[in-house]
């Protein structure tokens, strides 16, 4: 299974109950609350890059796996 797939897989239903849909978008996700992009999750290959409010981070995803990536992305909405 790819990365973002897997990723969607464990952050779909506790954000969609905060609110926030997930749009993919070629080799993007794009989270969207009222209306608004809030945070963007673009695979790049060897590393998943996040960007949140102007800020972007990279992930390797050799070390870090969907479901740690989804624990950093979920404590952001809370």
């Amino acid at each position: 299974m790819a990365y973002l797939d897997e990723l969607k897989e464990k952050i779909y239903t506790p954000l969609n109950q905060k609110g926030v849909k997930i749009l993919p978008k070629g080799n993007s996700l794009r989270l969207v609350k009222d209306m608004k992009i809030v945070m963007t999750i673009t695979d790049r290959g060897d590393y998943v890059e996040l960007s949140y409010e102007g800020k972007n981070y990279k992930y390797d995803k050799w070390y870090t796996k969907p479901e740690h990536l989804a624990t950093v992305i979920l404590r952001q909405f809370e």
